[in-house]
């Protein structure tokens, strides 16, 4: 059984540079506490800030029992009170980011295990030797429910090679879609940072500076 897994993302949203500094100081500090926790914790992707150090989004791969339990209390917007580090005289003195989990997306993987491979006589022009023979191959992707046929070749084994490299395609642009859809989602959530309601609150050196 595969452990559950979720992604996190730490973003700035479209907040000024400030922001990214919050993201780039509350992505470790989130880090180390999931791990206290006994969370496998990995990060796969970051957009830095304008700074050094800073991130504009960061994308953490969470691993581990009852993963969306323990990260519930981390979800939502994250406000830290104080000065800018960047500009000390200027008047605002609250800052937003989030942090929101997404479901992993599946990539395909497969073997020859798990397909149904199926004869059959060919259809189409080719004469009588191509319908009088099963040359034609369906193969069956089991997991998906997914299927190809090949029938252009006389060669059974031909035709089981083509319908295997289609079934790869296959499966291969599934996986191209979910990672699509995965990261328009992370757009989404990365550009309507919500201001308020703030699920956790720091002050001041809470964060180093």
């Amino acid at each position: 059984m595969s452990t559950p897994t979720l992604w996190l993302q730490v973003s700035a949203g479209r907040c000024p540079a400030e922001c990214e500094w919050v993201v780039g100081q509350l992505a470790p500090r989130l880090t180390a506490e999931l791990q206290a926790r006994g969370l496998a914790v990995e990060e796969i992707d970051r957009t830095p800030g304008h700074h050094p150090g800073d991130a504009r989004s960061v994308l953490l791969r969470v691993s581990g029992p009852e993963v969306q339990t323990q990260v519930a209390d981390w979800l939502g917007t994250i406000q830290w009170i104080g000065a800018s580090p960047y500009r000390p005289h200027h008047k605002r003195k609250n800052w937003f980011v989030s942090v929101a989990a997404f479901t992993e997306p599946v990539v395909s993987t497969w073997s020859e295990h798990e397909v149904r491979i199926e004869t059959q006589r060919a259809s189409g022009p080719g004469g009588q030797h191509v319908n009088r023979t099963e040359s034609a191959v369906r193969v069956t992707h089991l997991p998906t429910g997914m299927s190809t046929l090949a029938q252009e070749e006389r060669s059974q084994h031909l035709n089981r090679r083509l319908a295997l490299a289609r079934l790869s395609a296959l499966l291969f642009e599934q996986t191209e879609d979910r990672l699509r859809a995965a990261e328009d989602r992370r757009w989404r959530q990365h550009t309507q940072l919500e201001r308020g309601n703030a699920v956790r609150v720091y002050r001041g050196s809470d964060f180093r500076r």
